[in-house]
C-alpha cells in the first residue's frame, strides 16, 4: 500500500498567524505553575492572593502567570469590589486538562 493510498482525510493545517498564536500559547502551559493554577482554576473562581496561598508562590510571581495566560485568552478576570477573580474562559483548556489528567495522573 502506497502512502498516498494510506494517507485519510483530515482538516486543514491553519496557517503560519496562527501556527504561532498556538506555539505562544503552548509556551503558556509549557509551566508546571501554571499548569498547576490551571488545575485549580479548573473548577472554580480565585483570587490571586488565594492562588499565591495555595501555590506556595508569592503573589506577584501568581500574577506574572495570571497575567501571561489572560493575555493568551485562556482566563476571564471579574472584578468584585475590591477583589479581581480569574477563571478559566476557554473550552479548550479544559480538554486540554482532561487530556494531560488521563495521561499523568
Amino acid at each position: 500500500m502506497t502512502m498516498a493510498a494510506k494517507k485519510t482525510e483530515v482538516d486543514p493545517i491553519p496557517d503560519l498567524d496562527s501556527l504561532a498564536q498556538a506555539a505562544e500559547c503552548l509556551r503558556a502551559l509549557a509551566h508546571p505553575m501554571r499548569l498547576k493554577i490551571l488545575f485549580l482554576l479548573e473548577s472554580n473562581r480565585w483570587t490571586v492572593g488565594e492562588l499565591a496561598k495555595e501555590c506556595s508562590i508569592r503573589s506577584h510571581v501568581a500574577s506574572e502567570h495570571l497575567r501571561l495566560m489572560q493575555r493568551c485568552g485562556m482566563l476571564s478576570v471579574e472584578k468584585e469590589g475590591q477583589k479581581t477573580y480569574y477563571q478559566i474562559c476557554e473550552s479548550q483548556v479544559h480538554a486540554i486538562l482532561a487530556c494531560m489528567r488521563e495521561k499523568f495522573s
